[in-house]
């Protein structure tokens, strides 16, 4: 639940925060030449009790490490529920330290997380992980939702990820209940953030464009597709050409694809639920991969953005690449953009 400090803060920070449109630079890094490699994972947040930190959550911080290091990995994108069950009660929290920074120590993670809220730290105090941006070096959390852009390099291409707030969008829910966010808090920032998405999203002229949240607009396992953002993000999704949308929520790995969009969830970080109850709630023939096997450990996804196309990679923390996927650049001369 949305507290009424959180409320103020929405109102009154200046919206440069969330409309940051400047390039990030990639190509100082020197990490690849003419691609752009991410990790993507969410719900890894841990335990709120001793030992603070899942086998789930140890083995896949470790895969991860070896993936960055082979594969490449310019940054990683935390999908939400990044701290079970009810988030931190400030900045000096020492979840921070037990259930982050002390398990993804390895040098090859030692780069920009890029930070969303899920429902579980929506419980807790979103704000305190916001201003843990100005502790760490590599957790960057700006804003509730915000834009990130960057030159693929050594091309002309471009690439866009936009980082949405769906439980300020949509409300929150109980996990344990599998309920659907019935309601937002404020139906005020609500409606912001979806102006604000609208406008970014009607603007970009990006080669890929993607949307990242929490909640899934399409999954099979558990949660299901969330009505909310059937209802206020797909169009918007199709109507732009996005070129993917990622998210976590359901413990497990998904593929599945609709209208030409990629919907990747990435929700292995910490548990895995085999559950496929929602499997007759997608579009026929839309859902091409899951992986919810306890016995894979966990998981993540690996992706890479070149000139000519987008390569999803599901790896398993036992080590396998489980399911590829691959996605065009948008098409801009075919209305939407």
């Amino acid at each position: 639940m949305a507290s009424p400090l959180m409320l103020v803060f929405l109102t009154a920070l200046p919206g440069v925060l969330c409309c940051q449109s400047s390039f990030i630079d990639l190509e100082s890094k020197g990490s690849n030449k003419s691609s752009i490699r991410f990790l993507v994972l969410g719900d890894w947040g841990g335990l709120p009790y001793p030992p603070y930190i899942t086998p789930i959550e140890k083995a896949t911080a470790r895969m991860m490490a070896k993936t960055a290091s082979q594969m490449g990995a310019d940054f990683i994108l935390a999908l939400g529920d990044n701290f079970y069950y009810k988030g931190v009660t400030d900045v000096n929290d020492p979840r921070f330290q037990v259930t982050f920074e002390d398990v993804y120590t390895q040098d090859s993670l030692n780069i920009p997380w890029y930070v969303i809220a899920g429902n579980h730290d929506h419980v807790g105090n979103v704000l305190a992980q916001i201003e843990y941006s100005q502790k760490s070096k590599r957790w960057n959390f700006p804003y509730y939702y915000y834009e990130m852009n960057f030159r693929i390099p050594q091309t002309d291409s471009t690439l866009t990820i936009i980082m949405l707030d769906t439980v300020l969008l949509c409300g929150n829910s109980d996990d344990f209940l599998d309920q659907q966010p019935k309601a937002p808090r404020s139906g005020v920032q609500a409606n912001r953030q979806l102006l604000w998405l609208q406008e970014r999203l009607a603007m970009s002229k990006a080669d890929y464009l993607l949307v990242a949240g929490h909640y899934p607009v399409w999954s099979i396992s558990a949660h299901g597709p969330t009505d909310c953002l059937l209802k206020k993000l797909r169009p918007l999704l199709k109507k732009y050409k996005a070129t993917a949308y990622l998210c976590g929520h359901d413990h497990n790995l998904q593929y599945i694809k609709e209208s030409g969009i990629g919907y990747v969830v990435s929700g292995a970080g910490n548990f895995m639920d085999p559950d496929m109850r929602h499997r007759n709630k997608v579009p026929q023939g839309s859902s091409l991969f899951f992986s919810g096997d306890a016995g894979t450990l966990g998981g993540f996804a690996h992706v890479e953005v070149n000139k000519k196309e987008m390569a999803v990679t599901f790896i398993q923390a036992r080590g396998t690449s489980l399911y590829r996927a691959v996605l065009k650049k948008r098409d801009l001369f075919r209305g939407g953009g």
